[in-house]
């Protein structure tokens, strides 16, 4: 709930389904996905048929490199994605089927965060009267605010960690999620085989909000943008031989560039505590997601909030007596998270 309530803008609310929403398939990503491409103004009727082709298109996409979309043991919907992949049978065939089969939980399910359903609706079901769902005005201000392109990206990589973790059977091996800075991608490893995931910025930019951990100027996920965040080691990367794991989810973060390579950047200093304990809050909404960056922050860190607190206590502890000088820009924006 604090998600929403400490900065409770449209885009927020998205955010909180696509990262808080319970995972039992990958239908929750597929629709989005399949909504962004609909998004035309004076079309918010959109019939099951025509939302068919692209929450198709995109499963099956997915189903090419990731054969693992559901927690189930089988999918009739997602066997009929696998028999078009495979040329057995028409794109008219899977579309039927999509229409029959495909949207029978997840319309229902997509405002569903926590068990409640969150305050703000993007589409009404009209499955009954229309045939289809209505777009609502949530929704076409959604795709006109500057976050939208950022939202694309965060939904992406949201489900290429899912299918990760549900690849790896993380009920029984916990994934161990990596960052490699020379191409600021998130990996796993699985039998000592690197598993390249995903983006790190768009994996970490929907829990920040788009936002600049330090200072709250908006930053982007998008290359080539001028406002492109850095992903920045909170407890400076030069304190590894000291302080364990230092490329761990747990001590990365979003920073602008100006707070991470501008005059009065961070640096070798030591952020203060107000921004350690806004890292354990940070950390706390991984932990309150589902797979899979719930699981590596929980190893990584403790399996309790007072644990996890004290494990970043006592790493900023470390760091602040090998480096002694702390750090706190001037907030260029509302606190909001």
């Amino acid at each position: 709930m604090r998600f929403y309530q400490a900065d409770p803008r449209l885009e927020n609310y998205w955010r909180g389904v696509i990262l808080f929403g319970k995972n039992v398939a990958s239908y929750k990503f597929a629709l989005a996905h399949a909504l962004y491409d609909l998004k035309q103004p004076g079309n918010d009727l959109i019939t099951l048929e025509t939302l068919a082709a692209p929450f198709a298109r995109h499963l099956c996409a997915h189903l090419r490199n990731a054969p693992k979309q559901i927690t189930s043991k089988s999918s009739q919907f997602l066997e009929a994605c696998r028999q078009f992949n495979e040329g057995e049978i028409s794109e008219a065939q899977l579309i039927a089927i999509t229409v029959k089969r495909g949207f029978a939980n997840v319309i229902d399910a997509f405002h569903n965060v926590n068990h409640a359903e969150i305050d703000k609706r993007f589409f009404l079901d009209e499955r009954k009267n229309n045939k289809g769902i209505r777009l609502t005005d949530n929704f076409y201000q959604l795709t006109e605010n500057a976050q939208f392109a950022n939202l694309v990206q965060e939904t992406e990589a949201r489900w290429r960690l899912v299918e990760e973790a549900w690849a790896m059977n993380v009920s029984r091996n916990l994934i161990a999620v990596e960052y490699d800075e020379s191409d600021q991608m998130l990996f796993s490893r699985q039998n000592n085989r690197r598993i390249t995931i995903t983006s790190c910025r768009s994996s970490l930019n929907g829990y920040q909000k788009g936002h600049c951990f330090y200072c709250f100027r908006p930053v982007s996920v998008t290359g080539g943008e001028e406002n492109l965040a850095d992903v920045d080691h909170f407890l400076p990367w030069m304190l590894n031989e000291q302080i364990s794991n230092l490329n761990g989810v747990w001590n990365l973060v979003l920073a602008c560039q100006t707070c991470n390579r501008g005059a009065q950047g961070k640096f070798a200093r030591i952020p203060s505590t107000t921004l350690l304990q806004r890292l354990h809050e940070r950390n706390e909404y991984f932990i309150n997601s589902h797979l899979p960056l719930r699981d590596t922050l929980i190893r990584q860190t403790g399996n309790t909030p007072e644990l996890r607190h004290s494990f970043l206590q006592q790493s900023w502890n470390t760091a602040k007596y090998a480096l002694l000088h702390e750090w706190q820009p001037e907030a260029q924006g509302d606190s909001i998270f």
